[in-house]
């Protein structure tokens, strides 16, 4: 029987959450390189096969036409425009490459992670700044703010996570029994 709150055990619950959350990250990122594409795509689904969303949410429906026609526009007239989304992508991924130090070693690592939920609650106060200084719609806004609610969620779950490890490595190490010293690379 093993023992599901044991140091092997969290370090596993951990790392689960931490590649989720990196992931997440990974195609968050890479959904910003092809933005006119997926724009065409998602105007064109609100005027087909979702058609009845688009009926339902007609605010949302000009908004993704709109975005598309300026994206259209600035990827004909000024592409380098769209550079500033390549370096979005390139930030997520950077970001996603540093949660590898809290998989490998989450105890010495846990600043990553703080880090990480203060970048959560900083999408707030940008989303209500910036959003109204761009036009962009509120409820836009708030789509944009729910990914500092949904980031930060499961960020709190794995630092307490981190926490209960360390309580229990340092424990057992005062305890002089076998601490999880080193943990297993990937």
């Amino acid at each position: 029987m093993s023992d599901t709150n044991g140091p092997r055990a969290l370090l596993t619950r951990i790392r689960v959450r931490l590649v989720v959350f990196i992931v997440c990250l990974v195609l968050s990122g890479l959904t910003a390189l092809p933005l006119v594409a997926e724009l065409r795509l998602l105007d064109g689904a609100l005027t087909s096969w979702a058609a009845p969303l688009g009926d339902a949410f007609p605010g949302l429906a000009e908004w993704i036409a709109r975005v598309r026609t300026g994206l259209e526009g600035a990827d004909s007239d000024a592409p380098y425009l769209l550079y500033g989304t390549d370096w979005l992508a390139f930030a997520h991924l950077v970001i996603a490459v540093a949660f590898y130090g809290p998989y490998r070693d989450p105890v010495r690592n846990i600043w990553v992670v703080e880090f990480g939920m203060i970048a959560c609650v900083g999408i707030i106060p940008l989303a209500l700044i910036c959003g109204p200084v761009r036009g962009i719609p509120f409820w836009w806004s708030v789509i944009d703010m729910s990914f500092g609610v949904f980031g930060i969620l499961p960020l709190l779950a794995v630092r307490r996570l981190i926490k209960r490890l360390e309580a229990l490595t340092a424990a057992a190490t005062a305890a002089g029994g076998s601490a999880l010293t080193a943990p297993a690379t990937a």
